[in-house]
């Protein structure tokens, strides 16, 4: 469905539903068809130039060592943005679709983000939101199915620490709440906090500088406030990004009474706020949160100043999300270790599959699984659906730059450059 992007001055930008418009090259879609209401047309074109660094960045790894050191506002200064559509426009963006602001953001990770979620074909930016939470929706229907087919869930209970078989040089088992658990293969399916605390913990993992570097990574605080108010408010979009104060931190809001089965028809209000990088958020308690959550929401849409709070729901999540700063690349790790028998999945662990945030994640899972099989010699491999393949003049823009990129590889040019 249709949704919008508000700055600090006033709604900035409408996004419509793309697949119902007539199809144009990228990225003309999101140039033409999307609304622009406080923006002028010289200011949407100084962005046209960064197509040039969206054709270089082909997701390898060369690309990812050329453009991961620089910051995202580097990026867009040297591509020569307006200071407008950067402010007003891509900074909120990009503190929702990366949870930090521009300057913490790697160019590199903004690059792919930007190219899978909006600019490799017109339809991208569309989005399919859950009619209800995930949670209920997707994993736990899930999860029901996997126990019918033998899969057992070990719910709270921590991993402490490897058993290394010296002979083999693989992963004997683990241990876990009190017990040990052995298996053949196993998978860390985990954010980077989690792994962090688990290399802490294991005299294993921390004999391998592939999970010593890992040590590095960063993760981002994130916070979600839903709220029962007393009574209705308009809202012109179900789904909105927001810049917070003085644009530190990034969040949005969502109409729960039109996404959500359980809320339409409900005679109150029901609202969800997303924020990201809360890092002076998340020390607040729940009625000082709720207060910033309502005086938020009043500046974007005037009547939530004429309502009350009758009920809350608030949920924490210290260094959950992945931070992207420049440089991290470096530090992720590949979906294969050092030990022959123990895997990785997540979104910040590195592919080439193309595909981004909880989408990567269960691509990258799907690619663990695939090792697995690989390694045991057993069972069926999954079939893993490739991104949709680049718009033709990107293709041949594309061709076109590798083959320029390999002759000036051959001239005698000085290598002492640092880009």
């Amino acid at each position: 469905m249709k949704s919008a992007l508000y700055s600090s001055e006033g709604l900035e930008v409408e996004f419509p539903i793309y697949q119902d418009l007539p199809q144009l090259p990228s990225p003309l879609g999101a140039l033409i068809h999307t609304q622009f209401l406080r923006l002028d047309l010289v200011d949407r074109l100084t962005s046209v130039s960064l197509m040039a660094a969206v054709v270089d960045f082909d997701n390898t790894d060369t690309a990812w060592r050329k453009y991961d050191p620089i910051t995202a506002r580097e990026l867009f200064r040297q591509f020569g943005f307006s200071k407008k559509l950067y402010q007003d426009v891509i900074r909120p963006m990009l503190q929702v679709g990366l949870f930090v602001p521009p300057e913490q953001c790697s160019a590199a990770a903004t690059l792919a983000m930007l190219y899978y979620l909006i600019l490799a074909h017109q339809n991208d930016f569309d989005a399919v939101w859950c009619r209800g939470t995930v949670k209920e929706k997707i994993f736990q229907p899930w999860k029901d199915f996997m126990r019918t087919q033998g899969c057992v869930f070990l719910e709270g209970r921590k991993v402490m620490d490897f058993l290394f078989d010296k002979v083999t040089g693989c992963i004997s088992g683990i241990a876990c709440g009190g017990e040990t658990l052995n298996a053949d293969a196993f998978v860390l399916a985990v954010r980077i906090s989690t792994i962090q605390e688990i290399i802490k913990n294991s005299s294993v993992l921390r004999t391998r500088d592939e999970f010593l570097k890992a040590m590095n990574l960063a993760g981002v605080d994130a916070l979600s406030v839903k709220l029962r108010l007393d009574g209705k408010v308009t809202i012109p979009n179900a789904t909105n990004i927001c810049s917070g104060d003085e644009n530190c931190f990034g969040w949005t809001f969502f109409d729960l009474n039109v996404l959500q089965d359980e809320h339409k028809g409900d005679p109150m209000q029901v609202i969800q706020s997303d924020f990201y990088y809360t890092n002076e958020l998340l020390v607040l308690d729940d009625e000082h949160l709720v207060g910033k959550t309502m005086s938020y929401l009043a500046d974007v849409v005037k009547e939530f100043g004429n309502c009350t709070v009758v009920d809350r729901e608030i949920s924490r999540f210290p260094k959950s999300l992945t931070h992207f700063f420049p440089g991290s690349y470096d530090y992720m790790m590949r979906g294969s270790t050092s030990f022959p028998n123990l895997f990785m999945a997540g979104d910040w662990i590195i592919n080439r599959h193309g595909s981004w945030s909880q989408e990567k994640s269960y691509v990258t899972g799907l690619e663990a699984a695939n090792r697995i099989v690989d390694y045991l010699e057993y069972g069926d491999f999954a079939k893993i659906i490739p991104v949709e393949e680049d718009e033709q003049h990107i293709q041949a823009l594309r061709g076109l730059n590798r083959s320029f990129n390999e002759i000036r590889a051959q001239l005698p040019l000085p290598s002492s450059f640092l880009w």
